[in-house]
Parts: C-alpha cells; sequence; structure tokens
C-alpha cells in the first residue's frame, strides 16, 4: 500500500486485443508516466510495472504488468494510475504540484474565506482552480499570477483576487445595505 499516494494518470480505455490500454497521463510531461517505476492501479494493493508503447489521440498507448488481452485491459478502463510522492522529482522553491493544492483553503484578498480547491483543470487555454465554496458552489479561478498572487504551502492556504463577476455573501450584503 502507498503510504502518499499520487494520481498520475486514468485508464481510458483498451487498445487492440493484446491487452494494451489507453491512458490519459496527469503528469507534465505524458510520457514520462512511465518513468516513476511501478504503479498501483486505483482499490489495489499491489504495484504493477507499466511500460510505455505509443502515442495516441491525446493519450499514451501502454503495456500493465498481468493485462494480457483485450478482456483484461477493458476491465481496467476508469481507473487511476498512483505512485508514491516519493517517486516524485523534487520541486524548486515557488513550484509545486497540483496534488499539494487539493484541499487547501483559499481566501479572497481581504481574508474572507471563500473556500478549498476541489480540482484544477486544463481546458487548452490554461490551469483553472476548481474552488468548491463552503456554501456548496464552486468558483473556477484563472490560476494566473493576477488572480492566484499567493500560494503558501507551509501556512497551507492559497490567496485569490476573484474574477469580476463572482461576488461574495458580504459583497452582496454591503450592495443590499446601500440600495435602502
Amino acid at each position: 500500500m502507498l503510504r502518499n499516494p499520487v494520481c498520475i494518470g486514468i485508464i481510458i480505455g483498451a487498445k487492440g486485443l493484446n491487452g494494451a490500454l489507453r491512458i490519459k497521463s496527469f503528469t507534465g510531461q505524458p510520457e514520462d508516466v512511465g518513468s516513476y517505476g511501478p504503479v498501483t492501479l486505483e482499490g489495489e494493493d499491489r504495484t504493477r510495472h507499466l511500460r510505455v508503447v505509443d502515442k495516441a489521440k491525446g493519450s499514451l498507448v501502454l503495456h500493465i504488468g498481468g493485462v494480457e488481452d483485450r478482456a483484461g485491459a477493458d476491465a481496467l478502463k476508469g481507473k487511476k494510475l498512483f505512485v508514491d510522492r516519493a517517486a516524485l522529482p523534487s520541486v524548486d522553491n515557488g513550484e509545486f504540484y497540483h496534488t499539494d493544492l487539493i484541499g487547501l483553503p483559499v481566501r479572497i484578498k481581504d481574508g474572507e474565506e471563500l473556500g478549498s480547491v476541489y480540482a484544477i483543470y486544463d481546458f487548452g487555454g490554461g490551469d483553472i482552480i476548481d474552488v468548491k465554496c463552503d456554501d456548496g458552489t464552486s468558483v473556477l479561478v484563472p490560476f494566473t499570477e493576477d488572480a492566484v498572487p499567493e500560494i503558501d504551502i507551509d501556512k497551507g492556504q492559497i490567496l485569490v483576487v476573484p474574477p469580476k463577476y463572482f461576488e461574495t455573501d458580504s459583497t452582496n450584503a454591503k450592495d443590499a445595505e446601500g440600495d435602502g
């Protein structure tokens, strides 16, 4: 069992008849998914070796130990691939892995707590932070220096300047007071 698991990809389907799998890699360079050593599949306690064999339409094609045919590959669709955090290279000062940010409290520049980081997405136009607010709603914040001026892993918080279209409850309350 991994002590500090980090998800590095997800199996999106089978490729061919010989047990090859297509995966979406979550690593900086997609083909690096094979360089961190054995992986543990979601829901398993054992590690498996993998070997990247090709690229295909935004995904990688690889073989994972113990998967020999299409049926075995199909059975793994949707499973996440994990490695232990210790297998990842260390980061320079001021850099971090997205996994380090998930769950961190997010504060607005005035100190008000907005919620916590739920996920980080990249739809092609740059990273976006999905902040799950305390009221259950979500706010998508561009992951830029202007919108996210401070990330303090040691303090365990992120400071954001929310998009102009976003208003907090305190802003709405002030507006309502002024309407009287």
